[in-house]
């Protein structure tokens, strides 16, 4: 398992990793730290500012890992495997129709926080790809707002790789793709990055604790 390269950013050592999303490698380099498709959990906090369960289930999962040095057995349901399977076609109708090249990587990793994109393009630029339903694509181009479920993802990618935009591609086969581009929102990142550290530290806390027991 190695690394593509590695950047300073930041204070943290910006590793890229060029396996194969969803090999041995990819889930062992992942395991014990929060991943950018999870921030909008780690973010979230539950009825009346108090404790969210999904936020505190993700953080025992994670210490689940550290403890016993194994991958946590991952959710998986028809609209994720329907993803996974149309995600190349969408890749390659997306460069064909900006005319452009695209690198996928494995996996990124900032400190304690990485993620997995889709695709990064040039130096500045990444593309997060998503597949719906058709007539929930169908109500996403009229409307033509960026839909917000997807902003901790997007957003965390942008922190972690050090980029300046992301592409968010929505598709359906034989339908047209929905592509809007959005830029970093520093102010966004700040409180994101923020919320990370606090899981982190609640983390590393819970594992310490696990081991006094031990």
């Amino acid at each position: 398992m190695k690394p593509a390269r590695k950047t300073e950013a930041g204070h943290d050592v910006l590793t890229i990793y060029t396996f194969e999303q969803g090999s041995e490698d990819w889930y062992r380099v992942r395991m014990g730290i929060p991943t950018a498709s999870m921030f909008g959990t780690v973010m979230r906090s539950g009825k009346g500012g108090g404790e969210s369960k999904t936020r505190r289930t993700y953080m025992l999962q994670l210490a689940g890992e550290k403890l016993t040095d194994e991958p946590m057995q991952t959710y998986s349901n028809a609209d994720m495997e329907r993803g996974k399977e149309m995600e190349p076609e969408l890749r390659s109708l997306y460069a064909f129709q900006r005319d452009c090249d695209l690198e996928q990587v494995g996996f990124i990793r900032r400190g304690l926080a990485g993620c997995s994109p889709d695709a990064l393009r040039g130096k500045d630029g990444m593309v997060e790809i998503k597949s719906t339903l058709p007539h929930l694509l169908i109500d996403i181009h009229l409307r033509g707002e960026f839909p917000p479920e997807h902003k901790a993802q997007c957003q965390g990618n942008l922190w972690i790789a050090e980029r300046a935009w992301i592409d968010i591609v929505i598709g359906y086969r034989k339908m047209p793709l929905y592509i809007q581009r959005i830029h970093r929102d520093e102010r966004y990142i700040e409180g994101l990055a923020k919320a990370v550290d606090e899981f982190n530290a609640e983390l590393a806390y819970v594992v310490q604790q696990m081991r006094k027991i031990g």
